[in-house]
C-alpha cells in the first residue's frame, strides 16, 4: 500500500531529520521533545520532523547488550527505546514522522517484534522493519576471536533506505555506523544511489554532527560559559538536508544551548583520524566541508565531496576476559608514605590474584584546613582468570585490617564482588557475505 505521507514529502526540497539519542542512557524525554518541538525553516514556516533518529550504540554498549543476551537470549537490544516508543509512537504516526534507530543492537528482530507488541497494546499498526546482517559471531574464529561475546560489522545506510522505500514507519537496526541513520533516510528520500558520492558524503557529515545528540548544541563544549539559555536542557540537533547532500544544522525553538560554527565544528572533528573519513557507503573528504553561520542557531554545511568507500568494513569484537575487583583506602594526615608502606607489608603477601596493581592519588598539601584536603586515595586493583582470587580472598584481608593498621584507616565503600572483564578490538576486515 502506498504511503501518502512519504509520497508527498519525497518531492520536498528539504528533508528534516532530528536526533533524540547520542548513547544508551541519554535523556529519555528527548524523543517526545523532538516530536513535539518545532523550529522555523528557511522559509519561515514550521512543521514536524520528517525523520527522527536515535543512536544508542557504542563499543561498550555492545558489551552491555552481549551480557544481557547471555542472561536472556530474547534481549540484546537497548530496552529504554521500548518505553520511549510506548510514550510517543502514536504522536509520531499522527504527524508522519518516521523513526529510525540502531537500538536493535544484537537483536534487531527481537526489538522489532517488541515494538509491534507495544504498538498493538496502543491500538496502532505501524509498518515496522529491521535491518540485520552485521552480526559476525558465526565467523568470529575466522576473525581471530573464537568464542567472542559480540562481533559486528559496521554497516551502511542503504538497508535503512530500502526499508523506508518499502513504506516502513519504524526502522530498527543492529550495528550500523552512527551517521548511517541519517544517510539512509536521506538516500531514500532523494533517491540517491551508491554512486552519488558527493551527496552521500554530505549526508555522512550531517549524520556525524547529529549522532552524539546535544554535543552539537553545546554539550562537552569548551566554550560552555558562552552558551545561551544554560538554565534549560540542551536542545537536540536536527538537520535540514537538501538533494545535493548540503544541510543546515539547527535545533528546536526555545531549547537550551546553541548551534554555532564552534559547536558544529567541535562535533565535526570529534572521533575522526584524518581528513578522509572512511565509511561503508562513501569516503568523506572532510577538508572540503564548508560551514557558514546563516542565522541564529543555524549553520549551513555545504561543499562536501566524497569518493568510493573502501572495500572493507570495520568490525568490533568484544570478548569476555577474566575477573577484576578493587578497593580504595583513604590516607589522611601525616606520614602518608609510611602508612602506605605498612599497608603493603600487611597485604601484598596475602593477595593472590594474577595481577595486583596499586595506585595512589595526588599527595595533599601540607597543613590543610579540612580533612578532605589532607587526604588521598590508595587504590588496589586485582585481575585474575578466575573469580575466587578477586573475591573474598581479595577483599577479606583488607577488611581484617580495620582495627589493625595505620591510624585513620578507612575503606571508601562496601566490599564489591568480582566482576567479569572484557576487551574490545576494532579491526578492518572484509565481512563475510
Amino acid at each position: 500500500m502506498a504511503d501518502p505521507v512519504r509520497t508527498d514529502r519525497r518531492s520536498a526540497d528539504v528533508l528534516r531529520v532530528g536526533n533524540c539519542s547520542g548513547f544508551y542512557g541519554d535523556r529519555l524525554s528527548a524523543m517526545r521533545e523532538m516530536l513535539e518541538g518545532r523550529s522555523a525553516g528557511p522559509d519561515g514556516t514550521s512543521r514536524p520532523l520528517d525523520v527522527l533518529t536515535g543512536d544508542y550504540l557504542a563499543e561498550l554498549t555492545m558489551l552491555i547488550l552481549g551480557r544481557d543476551a547471555m542472561r536472556d537470549p530474547s534481549l540484546g537490544y537497548a530496552r529504554t527505546v521500548v518505553g520511549q516508543l510506548e510514550d510517543t509512537l502514536g504522536l509520531a504516526l499522527e504527524q508522519g514522522t518516521r523513526i529510525v534507530v540502531n537500538a536493535g543492537g544484537l537483536n534487531p528482530a527481537g526489538l522489532a517484534d517488541r515494538v509491534r507488541e507495544v504498538a498493538r497494546g496502543l491500538g496502532l499498526d505501524p509498518a515496522v522493519a529491521h535491518v540485520e546482517g552485521d552480526d559476525l559471531r558465526e565467523w568470529a574464529a575466522e576473525l581471530g576471536h573464537p568464542g567472542a561475546l559480540t562481533a559486528n560489522a559496521y554497516l551502511g545506510g542503504f538497508g535503512i533506505a530500502r526499508a523506508l522505500d518499502a513504506g516502513a514507519e519504524v526502522v530498527v537496526t543492529g550495528r550500523v555506523t552512527d551517521a548511517s541513520l541519517v544517510l539512509g533516510a536521506a538516500a531514500s528520500h532523494f533517491g540517491w544511489t551508491p554512486a552519488d558520492h558527493d551527496a552521500l558524503a554530505g549526508a555522512v557529515v550531517a549524520g556525524h554532527v547529529l549522532e552524539c545528540g546535544t554535543q552539537a548544541t553545546g554539550g562537552n563544549f569548551s566554550g560552555f560559559t558562552r552558551l545561551p539559555r544554560r538554565h534549560l536542557p540542551l536542545g537536540f540537533p536536527l538537520a535540514e538536508i537538501e538533494a545535493d547532500g548540503s544541510c543546515t544544522v539547527t535545533k528546536q525553538d526555545g531549547t537550551g544551548g546553541a548551534v554555532t560554527l564552534d559547536t558544529v565544528t567541535a562535533q565535526l572533528v570529534y572521533e575522526i583520524q584524518s581528513t578522509r573519513y572512511l565509511g561503508p557507503d562513501v569516503t568523506t573528504e572532510l577538508d572540503t566541508v564548508r560551514l557558514e553561520q546563516v542565522g541564529e542557531d543555524r549553520v549551513r554545511v555545504s561543499g562536501t565531496r566524497g569518493q568510493a568507500p573502501p572495500a572493507t568494513l570495520k568490525v568490533c569484537v568484544n570478548e569476555l576476559g577474566g575477573f577484576r575487583n578493587s578497593f580504595e583506602l583513604v590516607l589522611t594526615g601525616l606520614d602518608l608514605d609510611a602508612k602506605e608502606a605498612w599497608v603493603h607489608e600487611q597485604l601484598d603477601h596475602r593477595l593472590t590474584a594474577a595481577s595486583v596493581t596499586w595506585t595512589r592519588g595526588i599527595t595533599p598539601r601540607a597543613d590543610a584546613e579540612r580533612q578532605e584536603d589532607a587526604a588521598c586515595v590508595l587504590r588496589c586493583t586485582g585481575l585474575d582468570p578466575e573469580a575466587d582470587p578477586v573475591g573474598k580472598a581479595f577483599t577479606g584481608p583488607v577488611v581484617e585490617l580495620a582495627l589493625a593498621s595505620y591510624p585513620g584507616f578507612t575503606l571508601t565503600g562496601p566490599r564489591p564482588g568480582p566482576r567479569r572483564t572484557a576487551s574490545t578490538a576494532r579491526r578492518t576486515s572484509t565481512a563475510p557475505p
